[in-house]
């Protein structure tokens, strides 16, 4: 007679366990009514969707979670300059999470092109490929726009596989991310390319966004998302040791280019097709000893903050200059089962994670509010490694009246104030989470 009532007690304690996992309590949640906005080339001034940004529900049972989003950030996309017609359109789907991701013992499974993964914000992420291949038959490029179609088909593998990263370069917006028909996503890291030590390029001069977190050097890096074998993404920093040990450090890659001026059945290595042009450029080499870098799959098991017993993680790589490194994120091959797909109903007998039950302090280590320029001319912007919710930033002179108001949206990093209408003196600006208000000195000298 007591059967039933332990299974009960089992389903429970495992519903209970599940309210503390990442994998539901991590996500963006849109409790806002957040919508995304977009830059269309030549219009320098942001336009304003009717979509709602981010994640819209999180609901769960024992075994996975349910994540519904329309696949666009809360910070601003586009334009996307390389002659891509589309725009980030609501992709609305539903994603089911593994609670319980596991590793693939046996043969590893190759990362494909589209969606192998998604982060907290709803956005898609995409492997290296951006399905232009070489065709050794006729010696040219092959699949994507403007070319023959490849021998297979769109998602056969060939011998020499386009990376997105350095070719579609010129087609990213600030946030490194674009469409590919409305579904907006990353291959890479996903920050905003003028906040890289070594600027590759300048969209954001003219169109300035943010994108999902700003990388700090001395912090552990936030978790970023999950990959479609159910195990979590990190960004480009992390504790040394996977003890926790050793401080702060980048994350490595463990591929590098390959020594080469000719491919086989390939085109030679030049101005046009130069190494690093192709995924297969790059060699996989060991590093044993030094757990700073990543193994073939681009991650590692380690403790992280959200993972206090350790996990098996991925790292979004970058080298020196924080520009992105190859493999980007997750790949070629994934570490885990590939168990996450997108579904078109929720199971019955889910419940809903409410992210009012989570607790969000507001101190010096949870937004790490940089002012600058300050003294600030022309502008003042205010950034925050990553906000889970909004930030309402007020600028207040020195007789307390408020002067410009704007919001850090939640998933978005960025705010800023024109001072050019202001009068030279002091001001503060005032950041606000909730009930709790913290306030920084600005100096406006113009």
């Amino acid at each position: 007679m007591r059967k039933p009532f332990l299974l009960c007690c089992f389903a429970f304690s495992l519903l209970l366990n599940a309210q503390t996992n990442p994998a539901i309590t991590k996500w963006l949640q849109n409790t806002s009514g957040i919508t995304g906005r977009h830059y269309i080339a030549g219009n320098p001034t942001p336009i304003t969707d009717a979509v709602l940004a981010n994640v819209q529900s999180v609901k769960y049972n024992a075994t996975h979670a349910y994540i519904s989003a329309t696949g666009i950030p809360a910070y601003i996309t586009g334009p996307f300059q390389d002659g891509n017609p589309s725009l980030a359109t609501a992709q609305n789907k539903i994603f089911r999470v593994s609670l319980t991701p596991t590793q693939n013992t046996g043969t590893p499974t190759a990362t494909t092109g589209g969606n192998i993964g998604i982060f907290i914000n709803g956005v898609a992420l995409f492997d290296y490929r951006d399905g232009v291949a070489w065709n050794s038959n006729t010696n040219a490029l092959c699949g994507g726009p403007g070319n023959p179609p490849c021998p297979g088909g769109p998602m056969a593998t060939q011998a020499w596989n386009r990376d997105a990263v350095p070719a579609e370069k010129a087609g990213f917006d600030c946030a490194k991310a674009h469409p590919a028909m409305g579904n907006y996503h990353h291959h890479q890291n996903p920050s905003a390319f003028n906040l890289d030590l070594n600027v590759i390029s300048t969209v954001c001069d003219t169109y300035p966004s943010d994108g999902l977190y700003v990388i700090n050097a001395s912090e552990h890096s936030p978790l970023l998302g999950f990959a479609y074998d159910g195990f979590p993404i990190y960004g480009a920093y992390a504790y040394a040791n996977t003890d926790t040990s050793g401080g702060i450090t980048r994350m490595k890659s463990s591929y590098q280019l390959k020594n080469q001026t000719t491919r086989t059945n390939g085109p030679a290595v030049n101005t046009t097709y130069f190494n690093g042009y192709f995924r297969e450029d790059y060699e996989y080499v060991s590093h044993a000893g030094d757990p700073s870098y990543l193994d073939v799959h681009n991650g590692r098991f380690c403790i992280t903050p959200e993972y206090p017993e350790g996990m098996y993680c991925y790292f979004t790589t970058v080298d020196t200059n924080h520009n992105s490194a190859y493999p980007y994120v997750v790949g070629p091959t994934f570490y885990g089962t590939v168990t996450t797909t997108t579904v078109t109903t929720i199971p019955a007998g889910t419940t809903t994670y409410n992210p009012a039950l989570a607790v969000t302090s507001f101190d010096d280590t949870t937004y790490k509010i940089i002012i600058a320029p300050n003294p600030a001319s022309d502008f003042v912007a205010i950034q925050t490694p990553m906000t889970t919710q909004d930030l309402k930033v007020d600028l207040v002179d020195t007789l307390g009246k408020m002067v410009q108001s704007k919001t850090i949206m939640q998933g978005s990093t960025l705010c800023v104030f024109e001072t050019d209408t202001l009068y030279n003196g002091i001001y503060f600006v005032k950041v606000t989470s909730g009930e709790q208000t913290k306030a920084f000195k600005l100096i406006i000298d113009k």
